[in-house]
């Protein structure tokens, strides 16, 4: 059902993105739009996994730089029946990790030193567990195209506002002054509620998997509440970007959000992710 949810959802971005183009410029807008939403499904395709490595000032690590560490991922991916992701580390105190790439085949995952310090053996397995069930879901490139998606649409509805404001819309017969109104003030919105409610669903789906890969959902429980306790009382990574923080196991802006903000957060509260790994742990 979270499958065909997110299909869904994607299907929907998809549409708000050329009705944004129609109600700003008619057919013509609309035609252009999608062209660009298929552009930027193929260059998120291609192309995040490397971008967002790069933002972080991952390093590459092999098995004679941290033995103990690839061990456990090499050990888990098997469990996990997928071939053995690259492996990265960034250097930050915040204890935090993500996974990217297109396919299992071309996927990462990058812990920080932080998390490495402040977890245990069994915490930090859940939290690789929880990282390679996003490998196994795909839910990477679903979450980067969803995210790419979202900017777009609000970065056009911006545009749309400003030409709206000094007179330069399109005069194409084909638009309508009132879907244009509707599409710079609703579009954005939906974009962001869309794109969030997406990676929600991701992150309960990677929880249970994570919870299942690494023999016991308590680890995966006792390691968020460790990095919630951090990222609501550290500030955020020096390089931390919103475009990238639904990535992370846990928002490293966690902090910084007020409790307004946190209803529109790409991920679900802790503490419900938490009480459903201890029922899932319960009912083994």
């Amino acid at each position: 059902m979270n499958t065909i949810k997110t299909v869904m959802l994607m299907a929907l971005l998809g549409a708000i993105m050329v009705a944004i183009g129609g109600g700003v410029a008619g057919k013509t807008g609309a035609s252009v739009m999608l062209l660009i939403a298929i552009g930027m499904n193929f260059f998120s395709y291609w192309f995040s996994d490397t971008m967002v490595l790069k933002c972080y000032n991952a390093r590459p690590v092999t098995r004679a730089d941290s033995a103990e560490l690839y061990d456990m991922v090499e050990s888990l991916a098997d469990k996990a029946d997928l071939p053995m992701p690259k492996l990265y580390v960034i250097d930050s105190g915040e204890p935090n990790a993500f996974a990217t790439g297109r396919n299992p085949e071309h996927a990462a995952v990058a812990v920080t030193t932080g998390i490495m310090r402040v977890l245990n053996y069994n915490e930090l397995s859940g939290v690789i567990a929880h990282e390679l069930s996003h490998v196994k879901h795909r839910d990477i490139l679903i979450s980067s195209v969803a995210a790419t998606f979202a900017t777009v649409i609000s970065y056009v509805a911006q545009m749309a506002q400003f030409a709206a404001i000094f007179g330069t819309r399109s005069d194409d017969e084909d638009s309508n002054p009132i879907a244009s109104l509707l599409t710079i003030i609703i579009a954005p919105i939906a974009a962001s509620i869309i794109q969030m409610a997406i990676s929600r669903a991701r992150e309960y789906d990677a929880d249970k998997t994570g919870g299942e890969i690494c023999g016991n959902p308590n680890y995966l429980a006792d390691a968020l509440q460790k990095i919630e306790y951090y990222a609501l009382n550290m500030p955020p990574m020096a390089m931390a970007t919103q475009a990238t923080s639904h990535l992370f196991i846990v928002n490293p802006f966690s902090g910084a959000m007020s409790t307004v903000a946190n209803l529109f957060s790409t991920h679900p509260k802790t503490e419900d992710r938490i009480a459903r790994l201890r029922a899932q742990a319960q009912g083994r």
